[in-house]
């Protein structure tokens, strides 16, 4: 009797605890397991303001048919991707529509695939790529002059998504012991043709170019080329390395044959000229213990415009613009607008360039809220334009960006001749 006593406290003790235990460290697999497929997408709505410079070269251009004083944007984004894996394959696809309205134009959509390939990983070692993707290739922030194939970034929103290019690649991976960690080499093949990467170069031409590269003494390095094709021969290198666990420093060095520049000479003839051209970029990120992060990066745009060139295209459109003030004939406006599309209205279309950014995070312990400003510098002819910004991310999944835009320059020169003097944008962005 004592015996059955003894064994019910027992029971009684524990087992209202195993009870507990178990309600309490249920473990589902399933809920840990690592999902073959993933979907999301990111939606946008930028407002944007532009308080026009009547004076400006580009102002006369863009706006001679309609003139105003400011013009307001509205702009949207909206994003899908979804990937699915399973064994050595893998597929990932990115969809993105971009919507516009303003008070100057009507409103346009455009829709199309940024990423779409599908991948093969039979070993850790080697990996086949084929559809439509970016590379990314450079080290630089604001510019990367050695990325012969993607499009390029914007200087003054390096982060915005960018169309890749159709292609196929090939990565092969290997580690070592000693001072040479890791290489590797990614051959890539880049066809253009009617209706596929048309945009790229010349046509009918199949594009061979490739990437190795190495971790050596603790310095990431890249030795890039691109086989003449569609696009002329191009080589190049970059190097990255961290200083100390939070100053890094980084460069990059290209080379380009045979570049064809077209340009207007003093007399505003349209001539063209053949050069082998050197475009090169250092650069430094540091990240102080109060999370002030710094980067400064010096660029030369060997593709690029010089001072006298930019000044004989301001003065072709003025000429231009008075022109058709007299007579209504916009011929030579419509030149200067095919020009435009071409070098010399790219983002950086001068040669010597200078960035600085700053960004602290939550500042005067003001959490999720970080400010940052930027200066672009243009070093030829000493115009600039300053980028404060403000952004905050205290709502899960949603950033509210809210940045300005101040455009300084005397007459004749790049930043000087822009279209507005000052710009105003809001972004709120929301992941799901």
């Amino acid at each position: 009797m004592k015996r059955n006593i003894i064994l019910l406290l027992i029971l009684l003790l524990f087992f209202p605890a195993a009870v507990l235990a178990e309600e309490s460290y249920t473990f589902d697999a399933a809920e840990i397991e690592k999902k073959p497929y993933h979907l999301g997408g990111y939606a946008e709505l930028r407002p944007v303001l532009n308080v026009l410079d009547k004076d400006a070269a580009l102002y006369k251009l863009q706006y001679y048919q309609d003139p105003r004083s400011t013009l307001m944007e509205w702009n949207g984004r909206f994003q899908l991707e979804g990937s699915y894996e399973k064994g050595i394959g893998s597929v990932f696809v990115k969809t993105n529509t971009d919507l516009r309205y303003s008070t100057f134009a009507n409103g346009s959509e455009r829709t199309a695939i940024f990423d779409g390939y599908g991948s093969l990983k039979p070993s850790p070692s080697w990996k086949f790529e084929v559809g439509k993707k970016t590379l990314k290739w450079g080290k630089g922030y604001a510019w990367n002059p050695v990325n012969f194939i993607d499009r390029p970034k914007d200087p003054y929103d390096p982060d915005l998504p960018i169309e890749g290019y159709i292609m196929a690649t090939m990565d092969y991976i290997r580690s070592f012991d000693g001072p040479l960690k890791t290489f590797s080499f990614t051959p890539v093949i880049v066809p253009v043709y009617d209706h596929i990467n048309d945009d790229f170069g010349v046509n009918n031409r199949i594009n061979a170019a490739g990437k190795v590269y190495l971790l050596l003494y603790d310095t990431d390095l890249d030795f890039i080329f691109a086989a003449d094709g569609s696009r002329t021969t191009r080589m190049g290198m970059d190097f990255s390395r961290n200083i100390t666990t939070s100053f890094e420093i980084h460069g990059e060095l290209a080379y380009i044959k045979d570049y064809q520049q077209p340009f207007l000479d003093n007399a505003g003839a349209l001539q063209s000229r053949t050069q082998n051209v050197v475009s090169g970029l250092i650069g430094i990120r540091h990240l102080t213990t109060f999370d002030l992060t710094t980067i400064l990066e010096y660029y030369h745009n060997g593709m690029g415009y010089s001072a006298d060139d930019m000044k004989n295209y301001y003065s072709y459109i003025r000429q231009g613009y008075n022109r058709y003030q007299n007579t209504g004939n916009d011929q030579m406006l419509n030149v200067a607008q095919n020009l435009a599309t071409g070098g010399y209205g790219r983002l950086s279309p001068m040669e010597d360039y200078l960035q600085l950014r700053l960004s602290q995070k939550e500042p005067f312990d003001i959490l999720y809220f970080t400010p940052a400003v930027t200066v672009m510098f243009n070093l030829d002819d000493r115009s600039y334009n300053i980028t404060p910004e403000f952004l905050y991310t205290g709502i899960t999944n949603l950033e509210l960006r809210l940045r300005a835009g101040f455009i300084r320059g005397s007459r004749d020169t790049e930043f000087g001749e822009k279209a507005n003097d000052y710009r105003f944008e809001f972004r709120a962005g929301y992941y799901f």
